[in-house]
């Protein structure tokens, strides 16, 4: 009975995700606009008088990936400092925000890079990638110290995360050449901002659109450590006979020795979207994305093994160690499809709606059982035996995202609901790599963990945007949360016991914003907001979580910030103070561990970004941040916190040549909560050239070749702590990866007319 309520509940969700979209369908066409077909096509923001007010952060994002859609643009486009800043603050936000766009992308970073990669450059970010840019996953992606799990990511609007704990995985889904702009929310936004975790902010992707003129493109890049790069994209262009459908589809593969030693890794990347209006008021937007990923993730390395063996000490060639690349292998599928729909109803009504499902397929995750060497070799089948593990994991999400606005004299009302319920089951069982990876003889006692867990989140939603003037807008919102986690565990990790187990977290979200635009070129915001987590699954992996003192860890936040923009000129900054509640710490009691709110945690610090045009292509780019992130119990920092970061360099942009020279800096920080782990400073110093020809012969148009140089000073530093070896005790760190050079060509076919 109780799986058959389970599967209820899944269809009954689903089907509410679909029916969104019938009934968006159904309004518009009930419309008098949609019936008559007149009038003129208008973005939700187009038909709004001013352009300081919240309604046009709704829609900056498909405009800031339009506006940058083109290889070529004119020249007084390319001579702003807002066209070149890297971490662009646009007027209109209502919280501390760092776009990097699509330009920076392409021109900056190589071609293996993934949103860890782009976000890296932003104030108050720390991105760790021991094996070389998007070679591997991110070790973390921290930011103002919240670390992988404690923000949102999203894809296009859609909220990913994993099942048992938020975290994300930067190999898995979209490639750098399908992305339109990356942006770094640090804020929960406004009671219109859903996802797992708006506790610590939210990187948001955003795919790069169809392009309105038929061509092709094909490229490829090779560059250190035996890493290629290669793929083909084709755009229809507006196909005739469409009223303007367009769609793109790229394919692209990279395979990587890796920095680290046999850390190798081989990923395909499949992407398809398509974009058609439906009459002039209405677009109906469809996309697709596979990815599929092979590779070998070492854990780290002690530092006597980097005393030993040098900094790209990871895995070995040799099948009678644990550490054997061969016993060592990931291998994952995932997938995103949506489809959206946004449209103006008339008489004030405008709907957005998007249905969705993502998936991530874990099989095999392989290892052996102390890949450091802790702990000797030795099975029940032999004593020299190579020990190891075996993981699987599957899980899918199916969900809905919707939002209506209604617009009433000087107020813009904003509601909706997010739906999100995820599946996901998993096993672990120990096996004897000797012989080709057999279980133990009692097959029930090599397993480990076999577990299938549920969550269903739900976030309704309410919100008004008061414009008291052209120039000034309040906006007041609340938002519930509901999160429930259900675990149902024939072997429950850690205890390894059966576990039938189910929780609801709940919490309200209230918001309230400030915008304020002082001149058209200069704006300021101030936010007052509340950001929700919902606990971690592995709270259930104890002997009764019944027993846990556990609520949803919460945040206030109070932030307030400024933007300025002119063509010499792009420059925003904030001050922020993060009151973080119910911070959740563990006791042992007896045999059994209990978990419990153990008191709070204070952030705190400013960040300023800016870029300053000078004359002739060249730029000047600089940011930075001083950051605060400590217990008030104790004073001790949060693990993985810098206490600052800076990130400075020169642009040219001049014609067809593109160049520059980046530095980003991270502070010192503590690896671990016992704050015995410290790590010191590093910075990596960046260097990209590019040379874009004209026309070369028949199709053929602008041809692009790019160098990227990463870790120009080849610094070596051990710059994370990455937890400790299977005895519990021998620390792991990562190093900076060494210089790596990288050259890439694109070459784009004009096919259309």
């Amino acid at each position: 009975m109780r799986n058959f309520a389970k599967k209820f509940k899944t269809a009954k969700y689903t089907l509410l995700s679909f029916t969104a979209l019938s009934v968006a369908g159904y309004a518009h066409a009930a419309s008098p606009d949609a019936a008559t077909g007149s009038g003129t096509h208008k973005k939700q923001v187009a038909s709004r008088t001013t352009t300081t007010n919240k309604q046009v952060a709704d829609d900056r994002d498909q405009k800031q990936v339009s506006r940058s859609e083109e290889m070529l643009v004119r020249g007084d486009r390319i001579q702003s400092a807002t066209y070149q800043s890297p971490t662009n603050t646009p007027l209109t936000v209502t919280q501390p925000t760092f776009v990097m766009s699509k330009h920076y992308i392409e021109n900056n970073l190589p071609a293996t890079s993934n949103y860890d990669t782009v976000a890296a450059i932003a104030p108050s970010v720390m991105s760790i990638s021991p094996n070389g840019p998007g070679l591997s996953e991110s070790a973390n992606l921290v930011m103002r110290g919240f670390s992988d799990g404690q923000y949102d990511v999203t894809f296009d609007g859609i909220p990913i995360a994993q099942t048992n704990d938020n975290t994300h995985h930067s190999t898995s889904y979209y490639a750098a050449h399908d992305l339109g702009q990356v942006e770094v929310d640090a804020g929960p936004g406004d009671a219109t901002t859903v996802g797992f975790a708006t506790f610590g902010g939210r990187i948001g992707i955003n795919s790069k659109d169809p392009k309105k003129k038929m061509g092709a493109e094909a490229y490829a890049s090779a560059g250190s450590w035996n890493t290629y790069n290669y793929g083909a994209e084709f755009d229809t262009g507006e196909i005739k006979g469409t009223h303007g459908g367009r769609l793109f589809a790229d394919v692209e593969g990279t395979t990587s020795g890796g920095y680290v030693n046999y850390a190798a890794q081989r990923r395909s990347n499949y992407m398809i979207k398509y974009i058609q209006p439906l009459g002039e008021h209405t677009t109906l937007t469809v996309s697709g994305m596979y990815n599929h990923i092979d590779q070998h993730a070492p854990p780290g390395a002690t530092r006597a093994q980097i005393a030993k063996y040098g900094p790209e000490f990871g895995l070995s060639n040799d099948p009678t160690n644990q550490n054997y690349e061969g016993y060592n292998r990931d291998a994952v599928q995932t997938d995103l499809e949506y489809i959206g729909i946004n449209s103006d109803l008339g008489s004030g009504w405008t709907i957005e709606d998007k249905a969705y499902t993502f998936a991530y397929f874990h099989q095999p995750g392989d290892s052996g059982k102390d890949v450091n060497g802790t702990t000797a070799n030795g099975t029940v089948y032999s004593a020299t035996d190579v020990p190891g593990t075996r993981m699987k994991m599957d899980y899918r999400a199916w969900g809905n995202v919707l939002k209506l606005k209604k617009k009433v004299s000087i107020v813009d009302f904003q509601s909706g609901v997010w739906v999100d319920h995820q599946s996901n089951g998993r096993i672990q069982y120990n096996l004897d790599w000797t012989l080709d990876g057999r279980p133990a003889p009692n097959s029930a006692k090599a397993i480990t963990r076999q577990m299938h867990d549920q969550n269903l989140s739900i976030q309704p939603f309410i919100q008004a945007d008061v414009h008291i003037t052209k120039a000034l807008t309040f906006s007041a919102g609340f938002k519930y949360a509901s999160f429930e986690r259900d675990l149902e565990a024939t072997v429950n990790q850690t205890t390894k016991k059966p576990m039938n187990y189910s929780q609801t977290y709940t919490a309200p979200l209230p918001s309230f914003n400030l915008h304020y635009m002082i001149t058209p070129k200069w704006s300021s915001y101030i936010q007052v907001a509340r950001g929700f987590l919902a606990p971690s699954l592995m709270y259930f992996y104890v002997g009764n979580p019944a027993d846990n003192q556990v609520s949803a860890e919460r945040t206030w936040n109070y932030q307030i910030g400024t933007s300025y923009q002119s063509r010499r000129l792009s420059v925003g900054g904030d001050f922020y103070y993060i009151d973080f509640s119910n911070m959740i710490g563990s006791r042992l009691i007896g045999q059994n561990t209990q978990y419990y709110n153990m008191g709070s945690v204070r952030y705190y610090g400013a960040e300023v970004q800016g870029t300053v045009y000078l004359a002739k292509g060249i730029s000047l780019f600089a940011n930075a941040s001083y950051n605060q992130a400590r217990l008030n119990s104790d004073n001790s920092w949060v693990p993985n916190a810098p206490d600052a970061t800076a990130a400075g360099g020169i642009i040219y942009n001049n014609r067809n040549f593109y160049a520059s020279l980046i530095d980003k800096w991270v502070g010192s920080r503590f690896g671990d909560s016992s704050n015995t782990q410290g790590m010191t400073p590093f910075n990596s110093l960046d260097l990209s050239l590019g040379y874009t020809t004209g026309r070369v012969i028949g199709p053929m148009n602008h041809v692009k070749f790019k160098l990227n140089i990463t870790n120009l000073l080849n610094s070596h530093s051990i710059n994370y702590f990455n937890g400790y070896a299977s005895d519990g005790k021998t620390a792991l760190y990562f190093t900076q990866p060494g210089l790596g050079a990288f050259g890439s060509i694109s070459v784009p076919f004009d096919i259309g007319h």
